[in-house]
């Protein structure tokens, strides 16, 4: 059960409006669905982009350990820190990952829209 911001009184957690004094309840107490949906997958992309950019940074690895150490492992740190920290990642970030670790990594992070 949750309260009335204006009156106090008790209310259901999935109510709109107070039965007491009729105050709408603030949007932030109340979920939406559809930002429910959009966090689910936004949290799927960032999952899925930094698995991927792993896995292209142990490949990378195998064949030549140094470009490996000197751009791939910095630049998956790099997008591990920032989705970490919630801190935006630039288009050329993503456009760079694209093409010099993981393709498909970086294309869900193309994919998924920092807000």
């Amino acid at each position: 059960m949750k309260y009335c911001v204006k009156c106090g009184a008790e209310m259901f957690d999935d109510a709109v409006l107070c039965v007491k004094c009729g105050a709408l309840v603030e949007k932030s107490a109340v979920p939406s669905r559809g930002s429910q949906g959009t966090a689910t997958r936004k949290s799927s992309l960032t999952t899925a982009a930094k698995v991927l950019m792993i896995i292209g940074t142990v490949i990378m690895a195998l064949y030549t350990f140094c470009v490996a150490l000197a751009w791939c492992l910095p630049m998956t740190i790099s997008y591990c820190n920032r989705v970490k920290n919630s801190k935006p990642i630039g288009v050329g970030f993503k456009v760079c990952a694209l093409l010099f670790v993981s393709f498909v990594g970086g294309v869900l992070m193309l994919c998924d829209k920092d807000e």
